[in-house]
């Protein structure tokens, strides 16, 4: 079959908090464009992007999966993304090279912890997105309540596109606001033919008012329209959908859709806005990076077959024990067992084999142009964020950060012939996985894994086990803690060495000072040859490496530093005998004798708690709270029929280990908890 035009592609994310019903609708969605002939559910472990053994065990999306399927004549490319905190990383590198989002939300808990998180993550890389206000069907439901919610706490000016007929055990069907249309789906066929008539009473003089607020949110993105609605002349629908579209392109506005993906309710609409709102790889600005090694001028690449091949890549995945590379094309055109420079690794990449994906299941192609997604097998050094490109013609696109490991455990195999392949499996596991770090305790020798969170170390060491047949004993979960300094302190160290008969000399007096949010940052004072300065580049460059290298291991407790910056301050180069392994050593050891003169301070990882708890518990969970050292930033009704209350706290994550247990028991199961990280904080264990 011949794919569309490029303007008829459309590349999207399902984003949202757990159980939200992402992959829900995105099964759905599968069904009703053919590309599946049976609809999949999670808790039958029988979803089609939830393919992974661990998935299907836990009813839960883990790893984000790519699919892509036809609607009206359109070829859309979906990633189902996980809703939980521990898989984040998922959702920020799919959003980094999508050109659309629909965003699911729970008409009953409405705007949660993690939705906010992917909200702000698709703000961060300029995303437009439609919402989708999901499960109208049940118990607690409050679509106005949720719109409230979207408004308040997104900060997003929304449109509102359908109005449902009745909440929970009410809700039968919607009104469409630009039609005037009452939309109905039947049970007997599940839900795939959806009928339409005039809508009448109270909901047609809804849909009538909301049409009004409508065309009046977009008439100041078409003056045209704004000329006739002042005027009051009539406007038609198709005057209106190409002003929406132009307000959600510039991301002004979010059109808001409704429904109940279980119940089959709402899916051809909201595919219908994905088609007429969201954008084609054509109307998203062309890519930006730089030319390796010059972050000054921006190198741009337009959407277009004719201009150099540049691809980002934003997922590595193990397959069956190799490695599966996922590239977002942006320029030119691709070809199996073509080489192309990696800017990230410096490194040139062969592609052996070019896929499309249909979540875990490929189909061979032998040529990418701008706009894919697909999977790339035989790369060897790729790893997310790097950038491929014509050597001829280089660019570096802006990487994709990971957050911080906040917790680790130690690992061991049962038995010594699992040691080596337990290395090679922690190794693939980190390639795939950039916020799982993995080292060797150089005091005890313990292999210590690090991760985002428990249900996060729990679900690698099952793969560990399934998937790589590695039999392993996992220690308890430990807190990551970091290390900052008090003050600022100053301190010169001398290497005067003779080494392999070859006199060796460096003096480096280095100062270091504590930076709130700013990381670890170097930066030399003494001026390089050639910059005014005397000292040659690469013994500065040697001096500096050796600072960096310093802050991985703090003075305290041997844990990664933050919030430090170090500078040379002064250097006695002598010609003859000035070497950068010599600047290397004296840089390092004046910045160790620094940081233990100006002090260090612990720092412990602490979380953002909201607990979702009936009225008559609120007490016992503030108390708790409290005994746990937490802060309890305040108590909010959460609405609907159901009395609920939300208690909002910051938790040392020390503290937090086995909550979900105490919680239900003392709640009588009734309490649910969703927990994310916030910020390092001081705690004990200080120095000087």
């Amino acid at each position: 079959m011949k794919r569309p035009a490029l303007a008829q592609r459309r590349n999207i994310g399902i984003i949202s908090h757990i159980d939200a019903g992402k992959t829900t609708t995105t099964e759905r969605i599968l069904y009703y464009t053919g590309r599946v002939h049976r609809i999949g559910e999670v808790d039958e472990g029988s979803a089609t992007t939830d393919w992974m053994s661990q998935e299907r065990e836990r009813g839960i999306s883990i790893t984000a999966a790519a699919i892509t399927t036809e609607w009206a004549d359109h070829e859309i490319t979906i990633i189902d993304t996980p809703g939980h905190v521990d898989f984040t990383i998922e959702v920020e590198r799919s959003l980094r090279v999508l050109d659309g989002a629909i965003a699911i939300f729970s008409a009953v808990e409405g705007v949660e912890p993690q939705s906010e998180t992917v909200w702000h993550q698709a703000d961060k890389f300029g995303v437009p997105r439609l919402a989708f206000i999901n499960k109208l069907d049940r118990t607690g439901a409050d679509f106005e309540r949720t719109l409230e919610m979207i408004d308040e706490r997104l900060g997003a000016r929304i449109a509102v596109m359908q109005w449902p007929d009745g909440d929970g055990d009410r809700y039968e069907g919607q009104v469409d606001v630009l039609t005037g249309e009452y939309l109905s789906w039947r049970d007997e066929d599940e839900g795939r033919e959806m009928g339409r008539h005039p809508a009448e009473g109270a909901l047609a003089e809804k849909a009538a008012e909301l049409r009004d607020a409508l065309i009046e949110a977009v008439a100041d993105h078409d003056d045209a329209l704004a000329e006739a609605f002042l005027e009051g002349d009539p406007i038609d629908d198709g005057a209106i959908k190409k002003a929406l579209r132009k307000a959600v392109l510039a991301g002004e506005l979010v059109p808001v859709f409704c429904g109940s993906s279980l119940r089959n309710r709402g899916i051809q609409p909201l595919l219908n806005g994905v088609v007429d709102y969201l954008p084609s790889p054509l109307e998203v600005p062309p890519a930006a990076g730089h030319l390796p090694g010059d972050e000054g001028d921006e190198e741009t690449r337009p959407p277009d077959e004719g201009a150099p091949f540049s691809a980002l890549v934003f997922k590595v995945q193990m397959d069956e024990g190799r490695r599966l590379t996922f590239l977002r094309v942006y320029s030119g055109k691709g070809k199996t067992g073509a080489e192309y420079l990696n800017t990230g690794q410096e490194k040139s990449e062969r592609l052996a084999r070019l896929f499309r994906m249909y979540s875990h299941k490929r189909e061979r192609i032998d040529e990418i142009g701008p706009g894919d997604i697909v999977a790339a097998a035989g790369m060897k050094w790729a790893s997310t964020g790097d950038t491929l490109c014509e050597s001829k013609h280089p660019i570096r696109y802006e990487s994709i950060d990971a957050p911080p490991p906040v917790i680790s455990s130690a690992i061991e195999p049962r038995d010594a012939t699992g040691a080596k392949k337990l290395d090679e499996t922690l190794e693939k596991l980190e390639a795939e996985d950039p916020t799982f770090h993995v080292r060797r305790d150089e005091d005890t020798g313990q292999i210590l894994i690090s991760g985002m969170g428990e249900l996060h170390l729990d679900v690698l060491t099952h793969r560990i086990a399934q998937e790589f047949g590695v039999d392993v004993r996992v220690g308890q979960p430990r807190v990551v803690y970091r290390e900052t300094l008090v003050r600022e302190a100053e301190v010169e160290a001398v290497f005067d060495r003779e080494l392999a008969g070859k006199p060796q000399y460096a003096k480096v007096k280095v100062r270091v000072s504590p930076a709130p949010g700013k990381g670890v940052s170097c930066a030399s004072l003494v001026a390089a040859e050639g910059e005014g300065g005397a000292v040659p580049p690469a013994l500065l460059k040697a001096a500096l490496s050796a600072l960096e290298a310093s802050a991985s291991s703090g003075v305290l407790a041997g844990y990664e530093m933050v919030d430090v910056r170090a500078e040379i301050a002064a250097i006695d180069y002598d010609p003859d005998r000035g070497t950068e392994a010599a600047f290397g050593v004296a840089a390092g050891n004046a910045f160790i004798e620094a940081c233990r003169k100006a002090g260090g301070q612990l720092l412990e990882p602490m979380m953002a708690v909201e607990v979702t708890v009936p009225d008559e518990f609120v007490g016992t969970v503030i108390g708790d709270l409290n005994a746990r050292e937490g802060q309890v930033g305040g108590v909010e009704d959460r609405g609907g029929s159901v009395p609920f209350q939300i208690v909002r706290a910051k938790v040392p994550l020390a503290r937090m280990f086995g909550y979900s247990t105490s919680l239900r028991s003392a709640t009588q199961g009734r309490a649910t908890y969703t927990m994310s990280f916030s910020h390092y904080a001081p705690c004990e264990m200080s120095g000087g």
